[in-house]
Order: structure tokens, then sequence, then C-alpha cells
């Protein structure tokens, strides 16, 4: 088969967590550059790989994708590698569950809400809305409650003793949401957490795909 191509941008949670998936399975891929922000817009060729214009996409031989979940579970199911999801079908569902509540509640909330608007907005000079970010906080705390109350006690990632596709997805977003003092203080009321955080954290695939 040929060598699968991604396609995105190194500053994306989506992409990352796309990025993590191939890595830690060990596939051999190339990241192709697509900017969503890009002053002159998206090339017209990447509507036909993304019809909504977001990123990642991702083609491996004559199978194009969208969407990191399919993406993510792809690549685990379609390659040699540790699995990144259990062979058991309730803790699979666990882990869908997982990726699915970051999706809908975390993203938005950790990442645009509280990280934009605490770090980026005011790097580049601008005045945080800090209504927004008081809005965040609450929902904020109920995802990590969430997550931590999934963790249980039972080995260092999120859902047990294996890594999976919800570690994948959840730490690109905690990464940025760490960047914002709103983010380091709320974490510290979940230490289940921090010692995850401490785990994936040094992977040499989240070293290797930090933007």
């Amino acid at each position: 088969m040929e060598r699968p191509r991604l396609f995105g941008a190194a500053y994306s949670v989506y992409v990352r967590i796309a990025r993590l998936a191939l890595i830690e399975k060990g596939v051999d891929h190339e990241l192709v550059p697509v900017d969503v922000f890009a002053a002159e817009g998206l090339p017209d060729w990447y509507r036909e790989r993304h019809p909504f214009g977001k990123i990642p996409a991702f083609e491996h031989g004559a199978l194009q994708l969208f969407e990191t979940a399919a993406i993510a579970r792809y690549v685990d199911e379609a390659f040699d590698g540790p699995a990144l999801q259990p062979a058991d079908a309730a803790r699979r569902a666990v882990v869908n569950q997982a990726v699915g509540m970051l999706d809908a509640y975390a993203y938005r909330a950790l990442v645009w809400d509280i990280y934009v608007e605490r770090v980026s907005v005011a790097h580049e000079g601008g005045v945080p809305d800090e209504a927004k970010i008081a809005r965040a906080l609450p929902l904020a705390r109920t995802c990590l409650a969430t997550l931590s109350g999934m963790a249980g006690t039972d080995g260092r990632w999120l859902l047990g003793k294996q890594m999976t596709l919800a570690d994948l997805h959840a730490a690109p977003m905690i990464d940025y949401f760490l960047q914002a003092p709103e983010g380091r203080d709320l974490m510290k009321d979940f230490p289940r957490l921090e010692t995850w955080w401490s785990a994936v954290s040094e992977r040499a695939a989240f070293e290797a795909t930090a933007p």
C-alpha cells in the first residue's frame, strides 16, 4: 500500500491527534501542509478532500477520509503496532464515549474559549474576552471531572492500563488548555489527571508533534 498522507497544519489539535495515532502505530507517513487560516484561503484542490474545509484530511491508497475520529480508528485497525482500542466491546464503547465528549464539549471550552482568549489573543496584543473565559470554566471543570471519573485508579492512562485513542484525543486539547493560568489552576483539582498528563506528555510521539 502507498504511504499514507495527512493534510493539515501542525498547530491544529485535530491534525495532532491523527499524527499521534500514526506515530504511536509506527506508520511512516507524509504531512502535507494545509493552513485553514492562510491569507489566500484554502487551495481549491483541498475542497475535494474535505467538503467542509476543515483539517485534517487523510489519504491511503484509494481511500480518502476526513473527520479525525474516523482517521484515528482506521489507522489503529489498518496498521500493525500496539492496539489503541480495547478488544472488549464495552471498554471500546467507553473510549468512543470519551472521544465524543471531548469533541462535543471539551474542545470549544478548553481550547477556543480559554486558551485562545487568554493566551493567543493576548499574545497578538488583543484584549481577552473575560466573560467568555468565565462562562467556559464550569464546562471545563465538568470535562476534567468526567475524564478523571473515567480514569479510575487502575493504570496510568485515562481508561486504565492500555493507552487508547481517548488519550491521544485528549492530550492536544489539554496541552493548549494548560498554557492558560486558569487551566493550570483547574488541573490541580484533579491529581489523577495530573499523573496521566505526566505520562502522556513524556511520550516521544507527543514531543515529536509539538506545534
